[in-house]
């Protein structure tokens, strides 16, 4: 397991994009944390970091994005989903997002992910983030098999 400390937003943004560098493709990432404790933030980081162009914003009422990625990379997709107000992952898998997961050219990023745990792949990366008060935050990063 990895653990940073962030003490500021720009911290957090910056462990999101230097994560982006460990990823290869086909990636899913279970994201953990209170409201406000810098999910959205992390991979904001995480999208600049695979060369994504566009203002990633949680996609709250969408519930999932996609964003193109570096074009000379292997990752070519960033698929942004928000489980915040989804009944259960029955609704994500009407999505279709399995094919997601399944892409080996696509990181798959899933904010309020205990929401949806029953549909996560065998193998996810969880990163949970600890909000500690209004600028501290600690940042857990650990593959798990399920």
């Amino acid at each position: 397991m990895n653990k940073f400390q962030s003490k500021n937003e720009r911290e957090t943004f910056a462990c999101g994009e230097s994560f982006a560098q460990k990823l290869t493709g086909g990636e899913v990432l279970a994201l953990v944390g209170d409201l406000g404790a810098g999910k959205t933030k992390f991979l904001q980081g995480l999208a600049k970091g695979l060369g994504v162009k566009h203002k990633v914003n949680s996609p709250t009422f969408n519930i999932l994005k996609t964003y193109q990625a570096k074009k000379d990379s292997q990752i070519k997709t960033f698929c942004h989903i928000d489980a915040y107000r989804l009944s259960s992952d029955k609704d994500l898998i009407a999505l279709g997002v399995e094919e997601y997961f399944q892409d080996k050219n696509t990181v798959t990023a899933i904010e309020w992910a205990e929401k949806v745990r029953g549909i996560l792949p065998k193998k996810v990366i969880m990163i949970e983030i600890e909000y500690l008060d209004k600028e501290n935050r600690i940042i857990k990063i650990k593959k798990v098999y399920n």
